[in-house]
């Protein structure tokens, strides 16, 4: 991380003071040590930082008053949601502002006839559904935590979830944003139309980790409720087998509203937590959910059953109640927890890989698996070959939790090597931000940071995430036409 600047230490009570004066709630500036301590660390609990005060506003025109103030006085910020994110996103800085979203915790408007809400981005993800479910309405993107991760959060990390296959993620579900910069101005982009003029502000915003603004109010797009969805249970005698079935089913024009996979390990830790129902004798679970019309869905069943068939699947079991089929999802929605119960800590990686290389991939996690001498349990949303490893560890006993780094490595190393990426939803934030080079050219990365810098030129903004190096602005103001003739030289230049 960034090396503490000590002439802002230095106006440590200065700050303070004036945090107090633009947000004068009481209780809203919080600068004694054991009131920072729940701050310390996001859901990547393996870092930890107290950062210099943690200041709770109330509304945007605070927001605006503060990031003008801390622009202008040369002050770093950290934008913090609920603290559920797991790449090390929300990590605090010594000599940082840590601004925590939490009291913007108001559903501000919902339109039946645009099929639209407006929210602040303390509501939980859930909390949306729950705002709308007595119209038979609900918002789609639905990651695991959903019932503590702020919306805002999920606009930092461009979350997905179990339904993300069918329904898409986060910035495929976000209609309008209003967001403060640095500066304190106050912007808005979007709103509850289906699409905006002018270039796609809204698609750089969603998955930008908090370095380009803070996201002040949100505008989703909520969907009916099917009319029917039914959940398959599928097991197969090997990761091979059920890797082949998700490309199938893929591969047939078939698009579940949610396609997971589960291993062995995980399996076994998920039934023994939640007792859902799932098969302990199988090798991979596939979870299927197909979701529409009746006559659809019971077609589509019956399709996927055969093909699972062809697979070898040697168990299947089929939803046939609304409760049956949330007991299913339970499952899938707790193996986290349940996991945490077979180790003293675990890291969750987050990588995505084409989906004909699913097996390829669980074979290759197996040998590193063997290499670290660490155990790991495979969750993943299948149908878009986003990965959750999850590597087990002891941070009490001295190297397990650098091996357990070195291990997570290895795992994105490999998604990039067979054509995938970084990361799905969790975001780069600390955990992978040395690993960006992996991915992308110097070129890549010179390219990414003068956006970034186009936004925030001083580099106050949640600095030390994302970027391994971080350049200023006069060194990447020169963008080489030479270089880029060089490349492509048939394009006319004028």
């Amino acid at each position: 991380m960034p090396e503490p600047d000590s002439s802002v230490l230095a106006r440590r009570t200065d700050i303070i003071a004036a945090m107090r004066a633009i947000v004068p709630a009481s209780g809203a500036v919080i600068a004694e040590e054991d009131a920072l301590r729940p701050y310390e660390c996001d859901g990547l609990m393996a870092y930890r930082q107290l950062p210099m005060i943690v200041v709770l506003p109330e509304n945007t025109a605070q927001i605006a008053a503060i990031l003008k103030y801390c622009h202008q006085n040369k002050i770093r910020v950290v934008p913090r949601g609920a603290g559920t994110g797991l790449s090390g996103g929300a990590l605090p800085m010594a000599d940082a502002i840590t601004i925590s979203m939490m009291k913007f915790n108001r559903v501000l408007d919902i339109d039946w006839d645009n099929r639209a809400c407006v929210v602040q981005p303390g509501v939980t993800n859930l909390g949306i559904t729950r705002a709308v479910e007595h119209r038979d309405f609900y918002y789609a993107p639905d990651p695991s935590s959903q019932i503590a991760c702020s919306i805002g959060g999920n606009i930092a990390e461009n979350s997905g979830g179990v339904h993300c296959l069918k329904y898409g993620l986060t910035t495929n579900n976000v209609l309008g944003l209003e967001m403060v910069t640095i500066e304190g101005d106050i912007l808005r982009i979007g709103g509850k139309a289906l699409d905006s003029a002018g270039y796609d502000l809204m698609g750089i915003i969603t998955g930008s980790e908090g370095l380009l603004g803070i996201v002040t109010e949100i505008t989703v797009r909520i969907l009916r409720k099917p009319e029917t969805a039914r959940a398959m249970l599928l097991g197969f005698p090997d990761n091979q087998a059920g890797g082949d079935c998700v490309a199938k089913i893929i591969a047939n024009g078939i698009i579940p509203g949610g396609l997971e996979m589960m291993d062995a390990p995980a399996i076994r830790a998920t039934e023994d937590f939640v007792h859902a129902g799932y098969p302990l004798d199988v090798e991979s679970l596939l979870l299927v959910e197909l979701d529409g019309p009746a006559i659809e869905v019971d077609h589509l069943i019956e399709r996927v059953g055969d093909i699972a068939h062809q697979c070898g699947a040697v168990y299947s079991r089929i939803s046939e109640t609304e409760e049956e089929r949330a007991l299913f999802w339970s499952g899938r929605k707790n193996a986290f927890p349940a996991i945490g119960r077979m180790s003293p800590d675990y890291i969750c990686m987050d990588g995505t890989i084409p989906r004909g290389r699913l097996s390829d991939v669980l074979t290759g996690m197996q040998v590193f698996s063997q290499r670290h001498g660490l155990r790991v349990a495979n969750v993943f949303h299948a149908g878009d070959g986003n990965l959750h490893p999850l590597i087990m560890f002891d941070a009490n006993q001295p190297g397990e939790l650098e091996r357990a780094e070195a291990f997570g490595a290895d795992i994105l190393k490999l998604c990039v090597e067979v054509g995938g990426c970084l990361s799905g939803e969790h975001g780069i934030g600390i955990e992978k931000r040395d690993l960006m080079p992996e991915m992308f050219s110097e070129d890549d990365m010179k390219h990414q940071e003068r956006l970034k810098l186009a936004f925030d030129e001083d580099q106050l903004l949640n600095p030390g995430k994302v970027f391994p190096v971080l350049h200023g602005c006069g060194e990447l103001k020169t963008l080489h036409a030479r270089s880029v003739a060089n490349k492509f030289p048939d394009i006319p230049r004028f």
